[in-house]
């Protein structure tokens, strides 16, 4: 299993970026798929999942309305377009795979993670 992130990078607040997780070793399909991320001197914490089939998605609180999580089951392929950046979105963004087939609800982050990919926005 490998997941690989990219992506990340500097923005000004209000800015935009587009995180992509490559997935590969594995049947991407039979997976729900999320993205977490971890600010320094802080827990991980989910940000978005989104379903195996791609159907369905949720968001933490802080995020919702300015970013989308999307999947291409045909390219192995998990994307997190985050808009409105702000700079409490700081932190190392990481890409799970989910411990089975996901069809909403609590999400439950599986074993495989990626190498994480910086994300950081100025004031």
């Amino acid at each position: 299993v490998q997941l690989v992130e990219s992506g990340g990078g500097l923005v000004q607040r209000g800015g935009f970026l587009r995180l992509s997780c490559a997935a590969s070793g594995f049947t991407f399909r039979s997976y729900g798929m999320s993205w977490y991320r971890q600010a320094p001197g802080k827990e991980r914490e989910l940000v978005a999942a989104i379903t195996s089939t791609g159907g369905s998605t949720k968001y933490v609180d802080s995020v919702k309305g300015r970013f989308t999580i999307s999947r291409d089951n045909a390219k192995n392929t998990v994307l997190l377009q985050m808009n409105s950046l702000k700079p409490e979105d700081t932190a190392v963004y990481y890409c799970n795979r989910g411990s089975g087939y996901y069809s909403g609800g609590s999400y439950t982050p599986g074993d495989f993670w990626g190498q994480g990919t910086q994300v950081t926005v100025s004031s």
